[in-house]
């Protein structure tokens, strides 16, 4: 079920990272620093709401599905949920509309806000359509459904800035394009629930469970986000946006490919452990494990190498300088926040332990918190940077420690040093290169990067490609004879 979702899902792959260093390119120039800010203030006001009230029924979703569908209780399942999403939108809906009026702040923030909070409705249904396809294995239907959004929102949100909706119209062009992907999924969705009913247990055993996951989410979100409202009551809005054009060069980029491997690899742990125990969990999560390390460490370094020139290319004029600064470092806290995420995190769902998830989060976002205002007034951006790098890196100790307790996990050590031996072979290599500025260097670092790191992962036999490659290769020669 893994590889097969890693290959199905790997369009989707490829729409996200085109379509985020778009977005950089487009949105960096297009906007100003000031309004780059806004719409950064408001993407995380946006994500913060969407994780508080609708997260804990996408994620109760997604584990409970292959147990209900064991039982044959899924018309319930679904109808449930349902019910529960009605309940939450309506609740959510007054309570936002009576904030906006109420707070008393600037325009173009208040605006930008009230776009995110109106495209959470649209985005958490189509969330939890997606989240149902990922755990039946309909990995087209996922795929597709995320890279309708993803794109569609893009075009959205391009078209919103030409009619001078300013830091708004990236926030509201996402809502845009789930809206559009909801118009054809919504009837599939609702008749998912035909002949089941609301089950009031069904829906508090689902809180139970996922309820620590939303508020864990919310300490990862405060996690991602502190630096910002400090960076910008310390320093101004422009000086987030020039933090976030760098925060999003680099952790885009390899955020893309965590949430690809996590697509897969989430669904595969849980049928592995549903039908094969914890001797089936453990060779699923090390062949995944082994994969993870294999593409996200070079990917991490890789982009600090380049970062200068990656800036030069993606970013505007005005946010170049800082997002340079920014990337090598977000680099390093995106690549532990992902293995957290995608890796260590596991534990928790898997072991419906989520209440320690919930003490895992705390952890490193109490660290983020003080290291923030010890470290943002006194170094600005670098601060901040310095901050999360540490903040993300404690996290993913505190989860991978405190995640025993819940579902052991294996750590594979042998695969964690050749993956180490590959990448700095690969970093060696492109340090010693000239750095000849903007879109040369670019190209000339990361494909000389590139083919270094491919020859020295198929030398060392990283996450088995070699052998798996040979595998194929001989079971397609023998079908071809016979």
């Amino acid at each position: 079920m893994f590889w097969r979702g890693v290959v199905g899902y790997l369009p989707m792959n490829i729409v996200q990272a085109v379509v985020g260093l778009l977005s950089i390119a487009v949105f960096t120039r297009a906007l100003s620093p000031a309004e780059y800010g806004v719409y950064a203030l408001a993407f995380a006001g946006m994500n913060l709401a969407h994780t508080l009230v609708f997260t804990w029924m996408e994620a109760a979703m997604a584990r409970f599905y292959a147990p209900e569908a064991q039982a044959g209780l899924l018309p319930s399942h679904f109808a449930t949920l349902h019910r529960a999403w009605a309940i939450a939108a309506a609740g959510f809906t007054a309570i936002a509309a009576m904030a906006l009026i109420v707070w008393p702040g600037a325009l173009p923030v208040k605006i930008a806000i009230a776009s995110g909070l109106g495209a959470i409705l649209a985005r958490s249904l189509a969330k939890l359509s997606q989240e149902r396809r990922r755990a039946a294995g309909d990995v087209k239907g996922a795929a597709l459904i995320n890279i309708a959004q993803t794109a569609g929102g893009f075009v959205a949100g391009v078209g919103l800035i030409a009619l001078g909706l300013g830091g708004a119209a990236p926030i509201a062009g996402l809502g845009v394009g789930a809206a559009v992907v909801l118009a054809f999924i919504l009837p599939v969705e609702l008749r998912q629930g035909a002949g089941g009913a609301f089950e009031r247990d069904k829906a508090l055993s689902y809180i139970g469970f996922g309820v620590p996951v939303s508020l864990s989410l919310i300490l990862a979100l405060a996690l991602a986000t502190t630096d910002r409202f400090i960076l910008a009551g310390s320093l101004g809005e422009a000086s987030v946006g020039a933090y976030q054009a760098g925060y999003t060069l680099s952790n885009r980029t390899l955020d893309v490919l965590f949430i690809w491997l996590g697509a897969a690899g989430g669904p595969a742990l849980i049928m592995a452990l549903e039908r094969g125990g914890a001797e089936g969990l453990a060779r699923s999560a090390r062949e995944q494990a082994g994969f993870m390390l294999a593409l996200a460490m070079p990917a991490a370094l890789g982009v600090a190498l380049v970062a200068k020139p990656l800036a030069d290319v993606m970013v505007g004029p005005a946010l170049r300088v800082g997002a340079a600064q920014v990337t090598p470092w977000i680099a390093a806290s995106a690549l532990c926040l992902g293995l957290t995420n995608g890796y260590t995190h596991q534990a928790f769902t898997l072991g419906r332990r989520t209440g320690l998830l919930l003490v895992a989060m705390s952890v490193p976002a109490v660290a983020n918190l003080g290291l923030c205002l010890w470290l943002i007034p006194r170094f600005g951006l670098l601060g901040a940077v310095w901050a999360t790098t540490a903040s993300y890196a404690i996290g993913l100790v505190a989860s991978a420690v405190i995640g025993r307790r819940a579902q052991p996990m294996p750590i594979p050590l042998g695969a964690i040093a050749r993956t180490l031996v590959a990448t700095a072979v690969m970093g060696a290599s492109v340090a010693a290169l000239p750095a000849l500025g903007g879109l040369a260097e670019l190209v000339l670092k990361a494909g000389v990067g590139a083919a270094i790191y491919a020859a020295a992962a198929w030398i060392l036999d990283l996450a088995e490609l070699r052998s798996r490659g040979r595998r194929a290769l001989s079971a397609l020669r023998a079908r071809t004879a016979t």
